[in-house]
């Protein structure tokens, strides 16, 4: 029961964007979960889902896929920390960061994980992140964006 609901939390996230955990229990009970606050709020913890800020000023939760949910934060900090621009070259994402910081921010995209990356070459002060399709590429960058934005 447990692990069905926290593939309907994954899906939930993916599918609205979801401010609270109030907001994350009516969803869950539309989809037939009776569940409490506090077991929100522990499926939160056990799926390690943090907060970032969307486009429109408010916040939704998302997933940071690494199995150390500490370093999540310490991955965002070297991405945001680095990071100057990016675009794309048609399904490359190039990331132009501080001089010396690529291998560093690459390392860190590297280890959070985005399905959408195929991998990373990593030079002074650009990435080439080799992504599936174009529109993977554009929705990568929208990713990065709410990242940074955060």
């Amino acid at each position: 029961m447990k692990r069905q609901r926290h593939e309907v939390v994954v899906d939930l996230i993916k599918k609205y964007d979801i401010e609270t955990q109030e907001e994350l229990a009516a969803y869950l009970k539309a989809e037939g979960y009776e569940v409490t606050q506090a077991t929100v709020s522990r499926d939160i913890r056990e799926l390690k889902l943090s907060k970032i800020a969307t486009g429109s000023g408010k916040q939704k939760y998302i997933i940071l896929k690494n199995d150390d949910s500490y370093l999540g934060d310490k991955f965002i900090r070297v991405l945001k920390d680095g990071f100057v621009s990016m675009d794309t070259a048609q399904n490359i994402l190039v990331i132009k960061t501080v001089q010396g910081m690529a291998m560093a921010v690459a390392a860190a995209l590297d280890a959070m994980k985005f399905p959408e990356i195929l991998g990373c070459i990593a030079g002074d002060d650009t990435i080439m992140a080799a992504v599936k399709t174009t529109q993977e590429a554009e929705a990568l960058m929208d990713k990065i964006s709410e990242i940074l934005e955060s």
